[in-house]
């Protein structure tokens, strides 16, 4: 049987890829410094460095899966209420690139000619606005896809503040390597491995229902 064809976007050290099985993964990540943790990590992926928003328009549809987590910073909660709010950060514009890959991936998977007939969803958090357009929620977590994904209660809903117990939870050591961004901050933006395997078997075990 065929590996499943996974393009993992926006891959960072690979947080939502760590348990998946069985898979033929293309990971994309600008950042040349995390891409090379990510291949340690994951030395069977595929791994590229390149602009993920980019690429998914010139590759989606090579893929029997796709995942994408865009930035999430200028969506945050934390960001706006305990920076924006309080004078430490600078107000920014909403990176649109989030809403541009939901509504892409929601024509090419309904558009009739498409190549592209495959499972996808999109993450990040939520959002300290109103969603542009509804998605699904999980804990921390916004995800927009085309099938359902069933409730899941996290264990791991709390913020840890040292980084030994942040790679204790996700199943990732950060020590000894030299770093030029902080690790927490690394380890923070991982998904969680028992997140990103449970939206993976929601995407190849049920049924699928449209998104918009």
């Amino acid at each position: 049987m065929d590996k499943i064809k996974v393009l993992n976007l926006y891959a960072g050290i690979g947080g939502n890829r760590k348990l998946w099985k069985d898979v033929d993964v293309t990971a994309v990540e600008i950042n040349p410094e995390i891409a090379k943790i990510y291949q340690d990590f994951f030395p069977q992926d595929k791994v590229i460095v390149a602009d993920a928003h980019k690429y998914l328009l010139e590759n989606y549809d090579e893929f029997d899966f796709i995942w994408s987590s865009p930035p999430c910073q200028s969506h945050s909660r934390i960001r706006n209420i305990a920076g924006v709010g309080r004078g430490q950060n600078k107000p920014i514009y909403l990176d649109m690139n989030l809403y541009q890959e939901i509504i892409f991936l929601n024509q090419v998977f309904h558009t009739k000619g498409t190549k592209f007939k495959g499972k996808w969803v999109v993450e990040n958090v939520k959002g300290y606005y109103p969603p542009l357009i509804k998605p699904q929620e999980i804990g921390r977590h916004w995800f927009w896809a085309n099938f359902y994904i069933t409730p899941l209660k996290l264990e791991s809903g709390k913020i840890d503040k040292r980084i030994s117990d942040m790679e204790s939870r996700k199943g990732f050591s950060l020590n000894g390597i030299k770093l030029n961004q902080r690790k927490d901050q690394i380890l923070r933006n991982c998904v969680e491995p028992e997140l990103g395997l449970h939206i993976f078997k929601c995407a190849f075990k049920i049924k699928q229902k449209t998104l918009l």
